[in-house]
């Protein structure tokens, strides 16, 4: 069955993780996507585990997609994506502001080319201020949207860090398939493109603001957003492992201490009421942490479950594949790749009765679909061969 995108095409133009997977997602749900690198790749190809030339990090971000290896600094080159672009429904890039009007694929250039595109253009910090010009990964945004600061620990001194997760790539990519889509279904109304700018520090900032950062909401009424932030309950000690768990209503306070056969918290004046534990945040931890200290995983876990405490063991990423609960949301699919072998990938999170989204081809090769693509252009084999030999194209589907 086709996907909710299907009869979409999307031109690729973006490399390392934000830009790849919003468009991955959107191959994903059934939309004909056109991963198009230069010569050189996109560096994920390079990154991480690799097997037979493919790594792990690029396979993850760019399934469904198929590949054109074209050097646009050459005139053919150029010509090859001008005649592709009459045929795309959004162009997605994220090279530095200025840099895609150079290359002459900016927004005015193909808008002559398709006047309703959906022309999309992911930046680290927006096309203007004192750090456009820079160039941008995941730690830098983690830096200037509050994010390090908000994991900073605070004893015995006080020091930011760093998500180990690229949690601002990621949180674009999702920010900006949904923005693609949401232009898609302006356009079916008014039969307008237009033009979807995102900054990741804009999408971080907007991200963290509702609990992390709401108490700058009312001017003249800050607090400290440290103190204030509501967060949850983070990772603790058991006597033979880790786990989490959370009490942020009175309901499940009330769960908590009875599992931890401590009601006596339940009269302490700095944890009556969610405001006061939110308050007295820190206090509330050290307690926690030392009462769960006490219990085996397994028996405080199923105490805490009984009592209606949200709470999980902390797995490791090996342990995932056997977790019993991904196993029954079928998270994990396992597909067969003719020269890699066996591969797994987690299926598309969002689920359509009607229009399933699904893995229907892992990533491509470098260039794997070049003489596939300027067929459909119109390109006859000697022509795509003349091409390839002059170095216009590259990789595995022109040799």
């Amino acid at each position: 069955m086709p996907g909710p995108l299907a009869g979409v095409r999307v031109l690729d133009l973006t490399t390392m993780v934000s830009g790849p997977v919003a468009a991955m997602m959107l191959a994903d749900q059934g939309a004909d996507v056109i991963k198009i690198e230069s010569p050189g790749g996109d560096l994920m190809r390079n990154f991480g585990t690799s097997v037979q030339g493919m790594s792990g990090a690029f396979m993850s971000c760019n399934r469904n997609k198929r590949s054109l290896c074209v050097d646009l600094k050459r005139p053919e080159g150029l010509e090859i994506v001008h005649k592709l672009v009459p045929t795309a429904d959004v162009l997605l890039q994220n090279f530095r502001p200025g840099a895609i009007e150079r290359m002459g694929l900016g927004e005015a250039a193909v808008r002559k080319l398709r006047p309703d595109i959906v022309f999309v253009s992911i930046s680290g910090f927006g096309e203007a201020g004192p750090y456009a010009h820079q160039r941008v990964y995941d730690p830098v945004i983690q830096a200037l949207c509050g994010l390090a600061e908000i994991q900073a620990d605070r004893q015995p001194e006080y020091r930011p860090r760093m998500v180990r997760a690229i949690i601002p790539d990621k949180t674009t990519a999702v920010t900006a398939a949904q923005a693609i889509t949401a232009a898609l279904f302006s356009r079916e109304r008014t039969g307008e493109g237009q033009h979807v700018k995102l900054a990741m520090l804009d999408v971080m900032v907007a991200y963290l603001w509702p609990e992390s950062i709401s108490s700058l909401t009312f001017p003249g009424h800050e607090t400290d957003p440290a103190r204030g932030q509501a967060g949850p309950d983070l990772v603790f000690r058991t006597r033979d492992g880790f786990i989490t768990a959370g009490a942020v209503s009175d309901v499940e306070w009330r769960g908590l201490c009875k599992a931890l056969e401590r009601e006596d918290l339940l009269t302490d004046p700095r944890f009556v009421g969610v405001a006061m534990r939110s308050r007295h945040v820190a206090e509330r931890r050290t307690v926690m942490s030392e009462a769960l200290a006490l219990w085996e995983t397994k028996t405080i876990l199923k105490r805490l479950d009984e009592n209606g405490v949200p709470c999980a063991p902390v797995v490791t990423r090996t342990e995932l594949l056997e977790s019993e609960q991904v196993r029954v949301n079928g998270l994990i699919e396992m597909h067969d790749h003719p020269v890699i072998g066996k591969v797994r990938q987690p299926r598309p999170a969002a689920r359509f009765d009607r229009t399933p989204a699904q893995i229907r081809t892992l990533a491509p090769a470098l260039g794997e679909h070049n003489a596939e693509l300027l067929a459909e252009l119109g390109y006859a084999p000697a022509e795509v061969d003349r091409l390839a030999a002059g170095g216009v194209l590259a990789g595995q589907g022109t040799k």
